[in-house]
């Protein structure tokens, strides 16, 4: 049985790669700041070991043993903290001897810089990470179907049957779940001889209007599209947050923004994604928004 160290456990991205795991015959360790915090009653069999990226220590001792890494990391804008992030775990999987890391971007990389902080600290981390001398498989993906039960998308599909979101009418997006996310890693990792990276979606490129279709099916009363400027979403999110829809340059906000005014200024849509190279070589079958839709809890609760 095969030890695997899951980085970012305790997220939601986390979690449904942590049960794809067990129910793949892993044995799973969880790296958290935390052990003590860690909810073990809903992962029975995970271990729990403290990994935190400002102790070298830690983070070595948290990847002794282990075979091998598979994570997501949390989204930074600040690029040297990126760096530490990405030559922590890699100090710890080439001292560990580790056979593989699978490291998912959670967003689409460019195989150029672009000026974009949180685009370009991907970048950095996986930078990082090939200079381990560990084999590296990065997943890059496009848009999560999991961003729209969020509470900055969900309230308004259920109280004004409204699907608003930061993307221009026309632009194409390949959505895809959270737990195909954690099916394409574990076979990232399984592979005998991976490419260096994959980019990955769903199995349907819709425009706006065409998800706002399947979540009125899913819903059973009509849901509307409604394009967002990116700058108006990310003042919906301040909102929610401080209070207050102005958010300044440089912000938090202002950076989740760069994302989307970059992905709608492109000539083609780069979250178009053509899964056919991928579902060539790994044994996933990704999930239609419909499915997807029908199974989340659409309540206020």
């Amino acid at each position: 049985m095969q030890t695997i160290l899951v980085f970012g456990a305790t997220g939601d991205q986390g979690h449904s790669l942590m049960r794809q795991l067990i129910a793949g015959g892993y044995k799973v360790r969880a790296a958290t700041r935390d052990p003590a915090a860690f909810p073990a009653a809903d992962f029975p069999g995970v271990q729990p070991v403290a990994a935190d990226f400002a102790d070298q220590d830690s983070m070595n001792h948290a990847a002794m043993g282990a075979d091998g890494i598979v994570m997501h990391l949390p989204f930074t804008f600040d690029r040297a903290y990126a760096v530490s992030m990405g030559r922590g775990i890699a100090t710890a999987a080439r001292q560990a001897r580790l056979k593989r890391i699978v490291f998912h971007t959670s967003c689409v990389v460019m195989d150029e810089d672009l000026g974009l902080a949180g685009h370009d600290a991907r970048r950095d981390i996986e930078r990082e990470l090939l200079g381990s001398g560990v084999p590296c498989v990065f997943i890059r993906s496009s848009v999560f179907m999991d961003n729209i039960v969020r509470v900055w998308v969900k309230p308004s599909i259920i109280n004004h049957g409204i699907f608003a979101y930061a993307c221009k009418p026309d632009l194409r997006i390949a959505w895809v779940c959270q737990e195909d996310i954690a099916a394409y890693m574990i076979a990232a990792y399984e592979l005998d001889k991976p490419a260096p990276h994959y980019l990955v979606g769903g199995p349907e490129i819709l425009v706006g209007d065409e998800v706002a279709e399947r979540l009125s099916t899913a819903l059973g009363r009509p849901i509307t599209f409604r394009s967002l400027h990116p700058d108006e979403f990310a003042g919906a999110m301040s909102k929610l947050v401080t209070g207050s829809a102005h958010f300044e340059p440089g912000s938090l906000y202002d950076r989740m923004a760069e994302f989307y005014r970059w992905y709608n200024a492109q000539p083609v849509s780069p979250l178009a994604v053509d899964l056919r190279p991928v579902l060539a070589v790994m044994p996933v079958r990704p999930t239609p928004m419909l499915v997807w839709a029908k199974e989340q809890d659409w309540s206020l609760a």
